[in-house]
């Protein structure tokens, strides 16, 4: 099912702003400006506005328009970060990491076409799934699901890709991160790949639209540390 037009225009407004296309205290056009941009009713930019507004990634200011808001304690979720245990990640952002909290699932589950497609096996062949829940201070602080094939090391992965989009998250990330429907969160895409291009392990990653700011990547994962 396709987004609805409000939560897709202002997904694209987020990466704009977050990318620095829409720069801190810039004024966004009028809502009919908008409006006509997008081919669509003064309400629907409305509703765009309101997500946008929740998230604190604009404000209004009274018959002068709608601004670009300052970020200041966003910080950047780092390449690096992506390798470490989650425990160590958010010990290290936490001001007291007795605070934070990490609950993991592992299953094993029948591979779909996706996945069979994705890791070159037949269908119904099996798939780890992990599934990793992070709070901090009792609130939410991400959700992932990831998938690889049982027994793969994916310390030796060699490339890692990553891909960003605000977006509404899928039912069992909206219920841990207490997301109301249609409310836009911070989704990442990602693979760790050899450098022969084999898919070693694929996550999808849901945090909170607050918590950082972070932006589409590519690195090759250095391992002579």
């Amino acid at each position: 099912m396709s987004e609805p037009a409000y939560v897709q225009i202002a997904g694209e407004i987020a990466r704009e702003i977050r990318s620095g296309v829409r720069p801190v205290r810039s004024q966004l056009p009028s809502y009919s400006e908008l409006a006509k941009q997008h081919s669509v009713s003064d309400i629907v930019i409305r509703r765009a506005m309101e997500l946008l507004l929740r998230q604190g990634l604009v404000y209004t200011v009274e018959r002068r328009g709608t601004f670009v808001a300052s970020r200041p304690t966003l910080r950047r979720v780092s390449p690096e970060r992506q390798m470490e245990d989650p425990e160590v990640t958010y010990s290290n952002e936490a001001a007291d990491k007795e605070e934070i909290r990490i609950d993991r699932e592992t299953s094993i589950v029948p591979a779909d076409s996706e996945l069979a497609e994705i890791f070159g096996i037949e269908i119904g062949n099996d798939i780890e799934h992990q599934i990793v829940m992070a709070s901090d201070r009792g609130r939410a602080a991400s959700i992932s699901d990831s998938y690889l094939l049982p027994g793969t090391d994916v310390g030796r992965a060699e490339v890692l890709e990553e891909t960003l989009a605000d977006r509404p998250p899928v039912p069992a990330h909206a219920e841990w991160l207490e997301v109301p429907t249609g409310e836009l969160v911070k989704t990442v895409h990602q693979r760790f790949l050899l450098a022969n291009g084999r898919v070693l392990m694929v996550s999808d990653v849901s945090y909170p639209n607050n918590r950082y700011d972070s932006f589409v990547f590519r690195m090759v994962l250095d391992h002579n540390d």
